[in-house]
């Protein structure tokens, strides 16, 4: 560990945090994060859906991954992009669910496919 080095500034760290706070988020694009959200909640094969702090985080998310992309606003494919890493510890299937061999990610992949993407 002595031999590790720092790769950014507290300045700069907060620096970024703030250009990522300020990145636009179009109301359409909040309205089908939250339908994918509402989904995770009535899916038959999850015993717990994505909570209202997991839409915030994901959000959040979303606006860093639009800044890595070099972008000042965020689409719908910043939202896809994070989904698996973001939701997979968040979402709990059914145990029958499990029983069967489903999986989180294929869980997650079918609502992303089930829910129309914002133009």
């Amino acid at each position: 560990l002595e031999s590790l080095q720092p790769i950014a500034t507290v300045e700069q760290i907060l620096s970024v945090r703030k250009v990522v706070q300020g990145i636009r988020v179009d109301e359409k694009i909040i309205d089908y994060l939250l339908t994918v959200v509402e989904k995770t909640r009535k899916h038959p094969d999850l015993m717990l859906g994505a909570s209202p702090r997991s839409a915030v985080a994901w959000l959040q998310t979303s606006k860093a991954q639009a800044w890595l992309c070099d972008r000042d606003y965020v689409i719908p494919d910043d939202i896809k992009a994070v989904a698996l890493p973001l939701l997979r510890h968040r979402l709990i299937l059914k145990p029958e669910a499990q029983l069967d061999g489903l999986h989180i990610d294929a869980v997650v992949a079918s609502i992303l496919k089930q829910v129309a993407v914002p133009r």
